[in-house]
C-alpha cells in the first residue's frame, strides 16, 4: 500500500483528497502546516507528498527546498492555484516531481500520482554510476568529481539521473522532460536546454566542446558517458 502525506490547509479539500485517494487504496496522513510538513515527512515513510503551495507557518516552496536539501528523495506533486510557468519551474527547481494546479479534477489527481508513483517501477537497479572523474550515488542524491562534492539543484541531478540511465539514446527534448520534469509538466523546452548547459558545466571537462552529454542536431541529447 503507497503511503501519500498531504500537506493542505483548506480543510473541505483536505477531507475531499483523503477520502478520495483511501478509497482508491492508499494510506493517508494529513498536515496543515509547512511545519509540520518537514517534520511528519522525515518522521514518515511515504511514497509521495501532495504540497500545497500556500501554506502557514512555512509556504510549499520553503518545504521542497527543506526536504531536498536534507537528502529526501520522496516524491513531490506541489498544488496551487497559481498556473505561471515561472511558478512551475521554481517548484520544480527545488524538488518538485510534478505540479497541478488548482481547480483539479480527483480523476486528474489520481491519474498524476500514478504517473510519478511509476516512475519508481521504470527506473533500472543501478545504484551508483561512474563516468571520467565523475561518481554519481543515486541513493544518496550526491555527485561528485574528482572526489569533491558537485552542488547541482534537485532538477540537474534529476536531468543527469535521467540521462544516465538512457544513456546511448538519442532523446528529444520532449522526451527529457518527460524523464525529468514529468509529464503533463507544462514548460518550454528550452528550459531543457538552459539545464543542459549548467549541468555540462559541472560535469564536463569542456563544457564547450561536450564529451559525454552531446547534441544530436534534430533531435536532442544523448548521454556517452
Amino acid at each position: 500500500m503507497n503511503r501519500v502525506l498531504v500537506v493542505e490547509d483548506e480543510p473541505a479539500l483536505t477531507f475531499s483528497l483523503k477520502l478520495d485517494l483511501e478509497t482508491e487504496g492508499y494510506y493517508v496522513e494529513t498536515v496543515s502546516d509547512g511545519e509540520s510538513a518537514v517534520r511528519r515527512a522525515r518522521e514518515g515513510e511515504f511514497d509521495l507528498i501532495l504540497l500545497d503551495v500556500m501554506l502557514p507557518r512555512k509556504d510549499g516552496f520553503e518545504v521542497a527546498r527543506e526536504l531536498r536539501r536534507g537528502g529526501l528523495t520522496t516524491y513531490i506533486i506541489m498544488l496551487t492555484a497559481k498556473a505561471q510557468e515561472a511558478e512551475k519551474v521554481l517548484g520544480l527547481e527545488l524538488g518538485a516531481d510534478d505540479y497541478i494546479a488548482k481547480p483539479f479534477s480527483p480523476r486528474e489527481l489520481r491519474a498524476r500520482i500514478k504517473a510519478v508513483l511509476r516512475r519508481s517501477d521504470r527506473e533500472d537497479n543501478v545504484r551508483a554510476y561512474r563516468f571520467g572523474d565523475v561518481e554519481v550515488d543515486f541513493d544518496r542524491h550526491e555527485v561528485r568529481r574528482a572526489g569533491k562534492p558537485v552542488d547541482l539543484t534537485s532538477l540537474e541531478f534529476k536531468l543527469l539521473r535521467a540521462f544516465c540511465r538512457n544513456r546511448g539514446r538519442a532523446l528529444t527534448r520532449e522526451q527529457v522532460l518527460d524523464l525529468a520534469w514529468g509529464h503533463a509538466v507544462a514548460v518550454s523546452e528550452r528550459v531543457v536546454d538552459n539545464h543542459v548547459v549548467r549541468l555540462r558545466r559541472a560535469i564536463e571537462p569542456d563544457p564547450a566542446s561536450p564529451r559525454y552529454l552531446v547534441s544530436v542536431r534534430g533531435v536532442g541529447y544523448r548521454f556517452e558517458g
